[in-house]
């Protein structure tokens, strides 16, 4: 079953005051069968200012060819200038518990969840490796279910807010008044502990967007504490290269599902119920390529270059699934 949406908070839960009616969702690609399958839950990137399309559908129908059952989430965003601080994290935990919750409809292995994010996709599902104990649950049937992910697979992640950080994602995670206790919560390679969840990183040499010390600190924290890791560093490549695969380059199976908090928001500026212009809606959804015409992102040059590397870089989710293989199989 491939396109279930699931809200994940009811509207009496849910209060972030930028959502303009979106309620945070996961989408499913769920198995027609019996068999027990592990999860995985999806996190796409955007710097926390959006839910990246290319981090969503074509990452979730490349693991459920690996026979995971797969949910993709479109988490709380902040396009503008409304702080998320939990909100985010809040999201993910609620997701995490539905899964588990509900682990024998959905023919899934409660043992067997993994998260998988991208960018500040990653940097949320890092936070939940090392947060999750601070987050509880408003719901009694979910209250004492565990939303400490199994494995996660962080690919080029935002990490850390020091030296190295990706300003723009605690821009919109915390505000332009972030104190340094917050800054300091959400840099998550001082957060690490032996509780920790087993972590696969992967990140290029080259990113300009995420500096590769994110992911060399993230790593370096696990092994001093004693966390089972993989880490990999490829030669060459851009950020955001999520699947790193002709159909990521072509921009195929990039449903736009994933932007419904942004496409409300657009209808929301053009109704005039924003402080801005009701002509801003329509710079919004032409960023997003919401308009009807989406260009492509590369030129014919950049796309050749760019070809020549996936070869190198899209062994990555055949590398990820071994590794989880491997963790898995001494439970």
């Amino acid at each position: 079953m491939i396109g279930q949406r699931v809200e994940i908070w009811r509207e009496d839960e849910y209060a972030y005051p930028a959502a303009w009616g979106f309620i945070p969702v996961m989408v499913t690609y769920l198995h027609e069968d019996t068999d027990v399958h592990p999860a995985m839950l999806v996190v796409p990137g955007g710097a926390y200012r959006y839910v990246s399309p290319s981090e969503g559908d074509v990452v979730a129908r490349r693991f459920y060819e690996k026979n995971y059952n797969v949910f993709v989430l479109a988490y709380t965003v902040n396009y503008f200038d409304e702080p998320l601080r939990m909100q985010p994290l809040n999201d993910i935990s609620r997701a995490v518990r539905i899964i588990r919750t509900h682990a024998e409809k959905l023919h899934i292995d409660p043992k067997k969840l993994a998260v998988c994010g991208f960018s500040a996709g990653g940097h949320l599902c890092a936070s939940l490796c090392v947060h999750y104990k601070d987050i509880s649950d408003p719901r009694p049937e979910f209250a004492g279910v565990s939303n400490r992910p199994d494995a996660a697979v962080l690919s080029y992640p935002v990490i850390t807010s020091g030296e190295y950080a990706n300003r723009e994602s605690f821009l919109a995670l915390l505000g332009k008044d972030a104190s340094e206790e917050d800054l300091e919560y959400m840099s998550l390679e001082k957060q690490v502990t032996e509780d920790t969840p087993p972590c696969f990183l992967w990140q290029t040499a080259t990113d300009r967007s995420v500096p590769v010390e994110n992911s060399c600190l993230f790593a370096e924290a696990l092994r001093k504490c004693g966390v089972p890791y993989a880490h990999h560093i490829f030669s060459d490549g851009v950020h955001g290269m999520s699947v790193a695969s002709e159909e990521w380059l072509e921009g195929k199976y990039r449903d736009t599902y994933t932007l419904e908090q942004i496409k409300k928001l657009a209808a929301a500026v053009r109704e005039g119920k924003t402080d801005y212009p009701p002509e801003k809606a329509d710079e919004i959804l032409r960023e997003f390529g919401l308009d009807g015409n989406r260009p492509d992102k590369w030129t014919p040059e950049e796309k050749e270059r760019l070809r020549g590397i996936l070869p190198e870089v899209g062994v990555w989710p055949e590398l990820a699934e071994k590794w989880l293989e491997r963790e898995w199989a001494g439970q």
